[in-house]
């Protein structure tokens, strides 16, 4: 592949990643906060005002970083770290009886999770790319 198609996939996945946590995780939780405190206390979360504001920082911050490619590397390690808790905490589809629907709800759940991860754990390992604000400001100090 040319570097410029690979500069482009590099950062549109970058940014693809970036804004499901900014737009489904930290708008989402902003505008429906009851909800997602009911979501919690259904599966027995404790210190549900404090994780869900510190969660709904998390993704509207990292999220934002990310798309622009901005402390990419602490961004998508603290996102994959946040998505690791959220799914052994709330995606606990193992605790749940196998024939019900809302187990099959939680392990896709789950499994989608896992795949998320996969790609922000990418970005960790390898950084924003030629096409970030880590690059830009890279270069510029190079220049210096």
């Amino acid at each position: 592949m040319s570097g410029n198609i690979e500069h482009l996939f590099s950062a549109s996945g970058r940014a693809l990643l970036g804004l499901y946590f900014f737009l489904a995780g930290g708008l989402n939780k902003m505008f429906n906060f009851q909800s997602h405190s009911d979501y919690m206390a259904e599966h027995d979360i404790n210190l549900i005002p404090f994780l869900l504001t510190t969660t709904m920082l998390i993704q509207l911050i990292a999220g934002a970083t990310l798309i622009i490619g901005y402390q990419t590397k602490v961004s998508a390690f603290l996102l994959a770290s946040l998505t690791l808790a959220i799914s052994l905490g709330v995606h606990d589809f193992w605790t749940m009886p196998a024939e019900e629907l809302q187990t099959a709800h939680e392990a896709q759940n789950f499994i989608k999770n896992m795949g998320i991860m996969a790609g922000l754990l990418v970005c960790a390992g390898l950084g924003g790319g030629q096409w970030s604000l880590d690059n830009l400001i890279s270069r510029e100090l190079q220049r210096n």
